[in-house]
């Protein structure tokens, strides 16, 4: 296993295929949020620093040193860099734990997931696309799909890693070059994903990253009329702004965005098995996720047992630092977010709701340097409630109550958001009709959570627009091109003289 010490060396951004500082040399610290302290300094990127990678992006997407080459060949990059991701598997694990705060199980399986995601579209780049039609005579027509362009990326601090491959790899697949921006919380692992694409040869100018605040970086790449495209995973208010800014030169827009999903719960469900995913659904990754299950809806008949056995578990998750193996939990990413999470407790105590376990930040036994708060566990809520309607991005979930069918769809439904949602029940009849009727683009069966580079990832609603991963994530990156061919050249005779 690769030792990593507990800082690792100031970072740089990548552009043209040059490690830069900033244009103002400036820098801001990285912390792990387990202890509070600094684990290394990023630059604080420029709007001109943003428009110097764009700039390349758009000269190697025009010199077609990228998008150019055959499908073979890109593909060929692509499978280099997944094989690169799993020869660095400790190290990025490693330093995902210490970027993100994440159990270093969890972060594991990120980077399994990153290299099976590039080995995914490095496949699929290769297979048929594109189709011919029928027309009259003597025309002969096609269908074929083309790289988008130059594109913005803007991922989150959740999935460092993972988030910026469904976005990178089908984009570079798709024959694109990119101007990558990561969240200035959580630069770390971006950084050493670039190093990997410098190590297996990528054209200059292909894949760029600049790093700094998004109303600075992002808004540069959102707005700039040499963009062509931008992808963005965020907060919807984010989201929308990126929306209106891109508006103004007509970007093609893709947006995953924020989640209050529900989780249903009938009384004819395995109980063990709910409770079970109910846990995960929501308490993995410390809540940050978007499409955590952050609503529980559980039949009335089966409340108070639920809630009990709910809550009896949730007081026993080991909450701790991410690279002790016995974590189960690890702390939220950053100081400010995590004064957000707390303020959202405090909103649902003023609100009436009570708190059925957790609430606290976590202070003894050595965590009271990082960012730690209990499992939280909100009972008697109403729909009308802040912590029923608005994504916290904790580990802090709501349990309702509900009657029949009827009501869990319309309880289900009763939000903004459309992300994930799912049902768990032994009548599968009565779960494949709940599922049906959710307002929602990810969706499970009695599970949880689990999902494929094979398949779309995206909402409905104020989730987003556009899907990621799958066939889908790949077209997001692709214009459509209709191409006619005359196979009788001759005058056509429209007009007379």
């Amino acid at each position: 296993m690769v030792e990593i010490k507990n800082c690792v060396a100031n970072l740089k951004m990548f552009i043209d295929g040059e490690w830069k500082e900033s244009e103002t040399l400036e820098i801001r610290p990285v912390i792990n949020p387990a202890n509070g302290e600094v684990i290394s300094y990023a630059p604080e990127g420029t709007a001109a620093d943003a428009r110097a990678a764009i700039f390349a992006a758009r000269r190697a997407f025009e010199e077609g040193v990228w998008s150019g080459i055959s499908a073979q060949e890109r593909a060929s990059y692509l499978f280099k860099i997944a094989h690169k991701i799993e020869e660095y598997a400790d190290e990025l694990t490693q330093l995902e734990t210490m970027d993100n705060g994440k159990p270093l199980r969890e972060a594991g399986f990120d980077v399994g997931d990153a290299a099976a995601c590039f080995r995914y579209y490095a496949g699929l780049i290769t297979k048929p696309d594109g189709f011919t039609y029928h027309v009259a005579d003597p025309m002969q027509a096609m269908v074929v799909r083309e790289p988008v362009g130059v594109c913005g990326l803007i991922v989150p601090w959740n999935y460092p890693l993972l988030m910026s491959v469904w976005k990178i790899a089908p984009a570079l697949a798709a024959g694109n070059t990119i101007v990558f921006k990561p969240s200035e919380v959580t630069p770390v692992t971006p950084k050493k994903l670039f190093e990997i694409f410098e190590e297996v040869g990528l054209p200059n100018g292909v894949a760029n990253m600049v790093m700094g605040a998004g109303p600075v970086v992002g808004h540069e790449i959102a707005s700039h009329p040499e963009v062509d495209m931008i992808s963005f995973t965020g907060g919807t208010k984010t989201g929308k702004h990126i929306m209106k800014t891109a508006a103004d030169t007509m970007k093609k827009v893709s947006l995953e965005l924020g989640g209050k999903s529900p989780n249903i719960i009938f009384a004819d469900a395995d109980f063990e098995t709910a409770v079970d995913y109910a846990l995960f659904g929501i308490f993995a990754g410390s809540g940050q996720v978007c499409s955590a299950g952050s609503r529980i809806l559980v039949e009335e008949s089966i409340y108070d047992k639920f809630v009990e056995r709910f809550v009896e578990r949730a007081k026993y998750i080991k909450v701790g630092p991410g690279n002790d193996p016995a974590s189960e939990m690890g702390p939220l990413v950053s100081q400010q977010h995590m004064e957000k999470v707390l303020h959202y407790i405090e909103v649902g105590k003023q609100e009436g709701a009570t708190i059925a376990c957790g609430g606290n930040r976590i202070v003894s036994n050595g965590l009271e340097k990082g960012y730690f708060v209990e499992p939280t566990v909100f009972i008697n809520v109403k729909q009308e409630m802040k912590i029923v309607q608005e994504e916290i991005f904790g580990p802090v979930v709501v349990i309702q109550k509900f009657k029949d069918e009827s009501e869990a769809v319309k309880l289900a439904n009763n939000t903004i958001y459309g992300l994930a949602g799912a049902v768990f029940s032994n009548d599968g009849a009565k779960a494949l009709r709940v599922i049906k009727k959710l307002r929602a683009g990810i969706t499970w069966v009695n599970s949880y959570h689990p999902t494929y580079n094979e398949a779309p990832w995206g909402g409905y609603k104020q989730s987003g627009i556009g899907r990621s991963l799958g066939t889908f994530g790949l077209e997001e990156f692709q214009e459509i091109k209709q191409i006619n061919i005359n196979l009788q050249v001759e005058p056509i005779g429209w007009f007379s003289n």
